[in-house]
């Protein structure tokens, strides 16, 4: 959903070769006073008195706003001495003077920071977005407008930029020539501002918007969670409205990829259509809080573990320094828990050790004398934010074998601040002779491929024929950063065929474990087929490189194959 923006000032827009949609604002913008980061009323033009000024609109919580605010630090210091001036600008009615002068001294910013409250520069300009740049002149003419570089987007991120936009057009006006290109897609947060509708209607946040919130997001969106916001409350909410409804009207969130045609599973996160119509009516209608009497109980999240106290818990092995910005690349720890005997496990839970920037965990299980290129290993548990632990039966447990090793796969999301982290698992084990049913991890996959340079639709398949009768309990598909789809589909015995999980549109930023609603079973002589399709075209924005031929690797830049999958049979020797 794209704002609706008023300008405040009739007259200011002048008509430009884009169709009107680079606005020039008159010389009224000069008059603007805000307060900065310290609380002193700036004027505007006292601020912006360089031949070009580069005003930058910024958000404390915005996760492109962290990682691109020490990137104008830097193109500050870059363009130093030159006649540049650059202003920072703040207009989300949620941030905060303390939380915008925070913001400003994470990201080492010296350019002056002001609040605009009531988005008078933001409307000036006709601002929406965090970060979004104009680059005006002397005479207070738009020049350039739009993204800082591209190296961060949506589920979007290179190890750098292949386009520095606004550098360019820095430099090329300095020379005294146009921008090679004046307009860019600005891709971020959408400005938080004071809604012009008057809140009206039956649907109140303190009803109807807050339980939806307390059963579907809160789970992530609380402090501390990699959730960029909070919605614990309707101060917390308010000012992400327009943003929710975009996100929830394009399916962004909650993340949930699997094709609503195919299976049925207990840990589906998408909102119902009822659900999703409430809350774009909410916003429509100005977003009213209501009645705060009709507040539901604040949801309860567990401090600690969701399964019973562990009987042990491993650490990854090592403290992992996350840079503030960039790309890291999958991180590996191998930890010997020292098992002398076969084990069983009967729960177990991954934790991430700084919540803000593990983005998933996933635990493998690397047996004695399992060949490195078949992978990692089976895996033992993942985690994601709002994915749950693994509890079994009182009478079920998974099979650890004597001698293996644990493998910690960290995933690192850089949030604008270095930082450290030591995940680590916890599991409770089950004597052998109460086990009455195994849980089997299993996977069907194959590293016999090679994705050839700039093709967009290659497709792998593997298969996995089924030995024993197993009722099938959970799917996870694994690929890296070109990973396109995915489909699991179970061939019977008898010649019938039913697709089990489509995943249309997979995403790398989400390795999400789908828990089947009731098992499935898959009789002896079935075989599991799994089809993977990779894009390695320019057109897949993540993709390192569509020139290279791709093959099998454990890093994010190689590819896997690997269609995980958990089952349940009966223990051999028992009833």
């Amino acid at each position: 959903m794209k704002l609706s923006l008023l300008v405040l000032f009739a007259g200011l827009i002048t008509p430009t070769a884009f169709g009107g949609d680079v606005p020039k604002a008159s010389e009224a913008i000069d008059d603007v006073a805000l307060p900065d980061v310290y609380g002193n009323a700036q004027r505007f033009g006292d601020l912006a008195n360089k031949k070009f000024t580069v005003v930058a609109f910024l958000g404390t919580e915005c996760p492109l706003a962290k990682l691109y605010g020490p990137r104008l630090r830097d193109l500050a210091k870059r363009f130093d001495g030159s006649d540049v001036a650059f202003v920072g600008v703040d207009s989300n009615i949620q941030d905060s003077l303390t939380e915008v002068a925070a913001y400003a001294n994470r990201s080492g910013i010296a350019f002056p920071v002001l609040l605009d409250k009531e988005q008078k520069l933001a409307d000036l300009l006709q601002a929406e977005r965090t970060p979004e740049i104009f680059v005006v002149d002397a005479n207070r003419k738009v020049r350039y407008r739009g993204r800082i570089d591209d190296q961060y987007a949506i589920s979007v991120a290179r190890e750098k930029p292949k386009t520095e936009d606004l550098a360019d057009a820095i430099t090329k006006l300095l020379a005294g020539e146009e921008p090679t290109t004046a307009r860019t897609k600005a891709i971020g947060c959408i400005i938080g501002r004071r809604s012009k509708v008057q809140p009206k209607g039956d649907i109140t946040y303190s009803k109807h918007i807050a339980p939806i919130f307390n059963k579907r997001c809160a789970e992530c969106h609380r402090t501390g969670e990699l959730a960029p916001f909070s919605l614990s409350s309707f101060q917390d909410t308010v000012g992400w409205t327009d943003m929710i409804a975009e996100v929830i009207s394009e399916n962004r969130m909650p993340p949930w990829n699997a094709n609503p045609k195919y299976g049925h599973f207990k840990n589906d996160a998408r909102l119902t259509a009822e659900e999703k119509r409430t809350i774009l009516t909410w916003v429509e209608n100005g977003s009213p809080e209501g009645d705060k009497a009709d507040l539901p109980s604040a949801p309860e999240f567990v401090e600690g573990w969701r399964i019973k106290k562990p009987d042990i818990v491993y650490e990854m092995g090592e403290e992992f320094k996350v840079p503030a910005s960039g790309v890291v690349d999958y991180q590996h720890f191998v930890v010997d828990p020292k098992l002398t005997e076969d084990v069983f496990v009967n729960s177990v839970e991954a934790r991430p050790g700084n919540p803000e920037v593990v983005h998933h965990i996933v635990v493998y299980v690397r047996t004695p004398g399992r060949k490195r290129q078949r992978g990692l290993g089976m895996m033992l548990i993942g985690y994601a934010p709002g994915t749950s632990p693994l509890i079994y039966p009182n009478d079920a447990g998974m099979r650890i074998p004597k001698g293996s090793k644990f493998v910690f796969q960290m995933h690192y999301t850089p949030n604008g601040e270095p930082a450290t982290d030591t995940s680590y698992v916890g599991v409770n084990f089950i004597d052998k002779d109460k086990v009455k049913n195994e849980i089997i991890g299993e996977e069907a996959m194959t590293s016999r491929f090679a994705i050839p340079p700039q093709d967009g639709n290659y497709k792998v398949t593997a298969r996995k024929k089924i030995r024993e009768d197993i009722r099938l309990i959970t799917l996870t598909p694994h690929m890296h950063l070109r990973g396109k789809a995915f489909r699991y589909e179970a061939q019977y015995p008898d010649g019938k065929k039913e697709i089990l999980l489509d995943v249309p549109k997979y995403d790398f930023n989400w390795q999400l474990r789908y828990e089947l609603a009731e098992p499935k079973l898959l009789p002896k002589g079935s075989i599991l087929e799994c089809v993977a399709a990779y894009d390695n075209s320019e057109s897949n924005l993540n993709n390192p490189d569509p020139g290279k031929r791709i093959t099998w690797g454990d890093q994010s830049w190689e590819e896997m194959m690997i269609g995980f999958y958990a089952g349940v049979r009966p223990r051999k020797g028992s009833e």
